[in-house]
This record gives structure tokens, C-alpha cells and sequence, in this order.
């Protein structure tokens, strides 16, 4: 059978490791999208965003200058440049790990 070994390229799975145990390599993509900075970045932009919108409104001589419908606007945004932001970390890295 044609396994992995723990350097990673493809080779012999002779079914121990040198102590006797048997091991198994798994791979994953990347870390959740939880354990990420960037997805705490995210949701702090998309609350900026609604808070800055509730709070400017109309004063004095002029009107609402950042209303829902740009603050919705702002908000996909930042949701699509995360996605692709994920997309692109996804798309070459592994996160190895022993079961």
C-alpha cells in the first residue's frame, strides 16, 4: 500500500515506525476559519462598518452621507475579498498532523 511518509512524499507504508507503533499521517488544508486572524478581522470591519452607519446620520445642513444601503455595500465587499482571501490560503498549504 502507497502512503505518505512523515517527510511527506509518497512512499512504502511499511506499517510501523521504528518503535513498533503503528502511525498514520493525515493532512488537512489549512486551520479552521475560527483560528484565523483574518476572520477576526473580518467581523471587526463588518461591526465598524454598522456602527459607523447608526452614527452618522443627518445634521445640520446636509444629509445622511453613509446610509444602509452603502454600508450594505461595504459589507459585501469585505465579504468577498475574505472569501478570496481564504480561497487563496486554502489553495496551497497542508497542515499536517498525527492522528
Amino acid at each position: 500500500m502507497t502512503t505518505a511518509n512523515p517527510a511527506g512524499s509518497p512512499g512504502r507504508h511499511t506499517g510501523a515506525d521504528p518503535a513498533g507503533k503503528r502511525t498514520r499521517r493525515l493532512a488537512t488544508e489549512t486551520k479552521s476559519a475560527l483560528k484565523t486572524t483574518e476572520f477576526f478581522v473580518y467581523i471587526a470591519s463588518v461591526i465598524a462598518v454598522l456602527i459607523a452607519s447608526m452614527l452618522v446620520g443627518t445634521e445640520d445642513d446636509h444629509g445622511d452621507y453613509f446610509r444602509a444601503d452603502k454600508a450594505w455595500l461595504y459589507i459585501v465587499l469585505l465579504t468577498i475579498g475574505y472569501m478570496i482571501s481564504r480561497g487563496l490560503a486554502k489553495s496551497g498549504s497542508r497542515d499536517q498532523y498525527d492522528s
